[in-house]
């Protein structure tokens, strides 16, 4: 199931066409159409910029919510989409309307007046235009790529700069080494501006630090000043000057504990009551990520056969292995057997990958999806198998459940995974799971 067809859809795909490049990072085109729009985003409220690998919409996820307990209106900005583009754009706690966005992608497209520009920037663009035409108290804004020439970056101030856990991702962009990509994250920082960072490794850190250093930027990081952990039952936030009782995480899996950890101390940046804090981290929804499905076909089919089906959209080996602590610790429970049906991109390290899961064991079941640079599941089920996996593959997502729950006994636990395009297709199949 798609879409129907919108008011901006013409748009967008005439915008796709304004640069032969999908990715191409640099700031100028954006500085160039920002100035044509009247730089609307010198006129922003407080705004928190959130770079890093994984955990950057989960922390974005935690920060609106914290905000919003705390009664403030939050305009919000992340990529990419699962079902509809007006995911990416958040109005005081409201998607973007589809007239709306009509408008502002109208408004931009004539400001660029058919210049060369990615579609990444022009719609950071939209996003930035429709935020300057709706009043709000704080804007909480995502990194698409990178962070230094990320189109994002053309923000000055930020009230708070984010950098969540840093790891190998987009090598064809970002460089080989976490020396280097931690330098393209660590180019949000801002002088003189706070920084908050999630748990680094050692080589990540050090860039970052320096980074703060040199810009004068006060630095406060995870595992160094302020940390994050459970006790009996709850989550515990050690910050520099307090200790904060908070309730578990809304969003499941271990590795949520760091982002909540993580959103709270950047909350405390912004001056937000504890009480406002311990709500948005028990109330926080981001689909996609460790999301229970229990709406549409295929969670009617699981439901069927007395299991549970859950999807996931991380696509790399750090996102793997937090995965693969998520499972571990539902496996735990009732001991049912874990089954990924999987599909990954083809500039994805899919032996990397499915390595995080060789300790877990699970059964693999490669699929494909609709997109163009889906990676064929026989290539899945080579690079599954290189790392001790059981693997097998299947023509869709659908068969694929099917193969999984044709078991006899104790139906297994089943993780659709491995791309947030595939995520996006399974939400899609049903209006009853289209993120609102």
């Amino acid at each position: 199931m798609t879409d129907h067809l919108l008011p901006h859809d013409a748009a967008l795909e005439r915008l796709r066409l304004l640069h032969p490049k999908l990715i191409d990072l640099s700031l100028g085109r954006m500085r160039r159409l920002c100035a044509a729009l009247g730089d609307p985003q010198r006129n922003f409220p407080p705004v928190v910029h959130v770079a890093g690998t994984n955990g950057k919409g989960s922390t974005v996820a935690f920060l609106r919510a914290m905000a919003e307990a705390a009664g403030l209106r939050v305009h919000v900005f992340t990529s990419p989409h699962l079902v509809r583009f007006a995911e990416r754009i958040r109005l005081a706690g409201t998607l973007i309307a589809d007239e709306h966005l009509a408008r502002v992608l109208e408004t931009v497209e004539a400001a660029n007046a058919g210049e060369p520009i990615t579609f990444f920037e022009i719609t950071t663009a939209a996003a930035f235009q429709a935020f300057s035409e709706v009043p709000a108290d704080l804007i909480l804004l995502e990194v698409g790529l990178g962070g230094s020439l990320d189109a994002t970056n053309v923000i000055e101030a930020p009230a708070v700069s984010v950098i969540c856990p840093v790891d190998h991702d987009h090598r064809e962009f970002l460089g080989d080494s976490i020396t280097a990509i931690a330098g393209e994250k660590a180019g949000i920082i801002k002088r003189g501006r706070p920084v908050v960072t999630g748990w680094q490794g050692e080589e990540a850190f050090e860039v970052i630090e320096a980074r703060a250093r040199a810009l004068g930027a006060p630095l406060t990081a995870m595992g160094r000043d302020v940390d994050a952990y459970v006790t009996a039952g709850r989550l515990t936030v050690q910050a520099e000057d307090r200790l904060l009782d908070l309730p578990m995480p809304s969003l499941p899996g271990p590795h949520q504990i760091a982002n909540a950890g993580v959103a709270a101390i950047a909350a405390l940046a912004l001056h937000l009551p504890e009480e406002a804090i311990a709500r948005g981290v028990e109330t926080a929804r981001w689909p996609a990520r460790m999301q229970r499905l229990t709406a549409g076909p295929l969670a009617a089919r699981a439901r069927a056969a007395n299991t549970d089906l859950w999807l996931d959209g991380g696509h790399n080996a750090h996102a793997a292995r937090a995965l693969a602590d998520a499972l571990r610790d539902l496996q735990a429970r009732d001991g049912r057997e874990a089954v990924l049906i999987c599909g990954l991109l083809t500039n994805k390290d899919a032996e990397a990958f499915f390595d995080a899961f060789r300790t877990l064991n699970p059964r693999i079941i490669a699929t494909a999806f609709s997109a163009d640079a889906a990676s064929p599941p026989e290539r899945l089920v080579s690079a599954a198998s290189a790392a001790g996996l059981r693997a097998s593959a299947a023509e869709s997502v659908e068969a694929a459940l099917d193969q999984a729950l044709a078991v006899e006994g104790l139906a297994p636990r089943v993780m659709i995974c491995g791309s947030l395009y595939l995520a996006g297709e399974v939400l899609a199949l049903s209006r009853e799971t289209w993120p609102d």
